[in-house]
């Protein structure tokens, strides 16, 4: 009989994620190693193969939790947009304040978004759906569907600017504008993440005149 985990045991999980993200952030994910994630962790790396078998498991689990909360961010917007009969701009700016205030508490989380999914293995995993996935395919999928959202939060609340032919081209404008922001926005810096919300959304409505 398998050994039940602890009540705490996602916790854990959770906390050493966080620890991984920074070292990925700081030294590159193929420069951190099993050993510097667990010295950074105050705890040995035959303690830390307890809960991840590989560095490449860790990445998985790591980039499959933050892409799963921003879908969920844009699930609940979609919700509150309904529930508080918000209208269409309205709605955009409410998740664009949703995706900083994430971005705020999830820096380098983000950053192994953006710059570490191409480390994951691409071999098809049957645990990752059918037909199989792999998991750099399962992570790029999420990936998409958030873009796709975006888009179309951008063309509701601006119909008349977004066409076939721009919708693309707006919608990685404002990721350009929002999802670098852990390489130079800091909580503690004069402009906050809450902030540089409303620039967004001041730029999006009035552009910079």
């Amino acid at each position: 009989m398998a050994r039940p985990k602890s009540a705490n045991h996602d916790l854990k999980r959770d906390a050493i994620l966080d620890i991984a993200a920074r070292c990925f952030a700081e030294r590159s994910y193929p420069a951190a190693s099993m050993n510097d994630i667990a010295a950074a962790c105050g705890t040995s790396k035959a303690r830390l193969y307890h809960y991840y078998e590989s560095k490449d498991a860790m990445l998985f689990d790591l980039l499959d939790r933050h892409t799963q909360r921003l879908l969920a961010l844009i699930a609940q917007t979609e919700a509150k947009a309904q529930r508080e009969n918000l209208d269409e701009r309205a709605a955009l700016h409410a998740l664009v304040r949703a995706f900083l205030q994430e971005y705020e508490t999830s820096a380098t989380r983000h950053a192994a978004l953006l710059n570490d999914t191409k480390f994951l293995s691409n071999v098809p995993d049957a645990a990752l759906g059918s037909p199989p996935l792999s998991a750099r395919g399962l992570i790029v999928g999420r990936q998409r569907d958030i873009v796709a959202a975006m888009t179309r939060f951008l063309k509701r609340a601006y119909p008349g600017r977004l066409s076939a032919a721009n919708q693309t081209a707006m919608t990685m404008m404002l990721f350009g504008m929002i999802n670098w922001t852990f390489t130079w926005l800091r909580p503690d810096g004069p402009l906050r993440y809450a902030d540089f919300a409303e620039e967004v959304i001041g730029l999006l409505e009035k552009g910079l005149g």
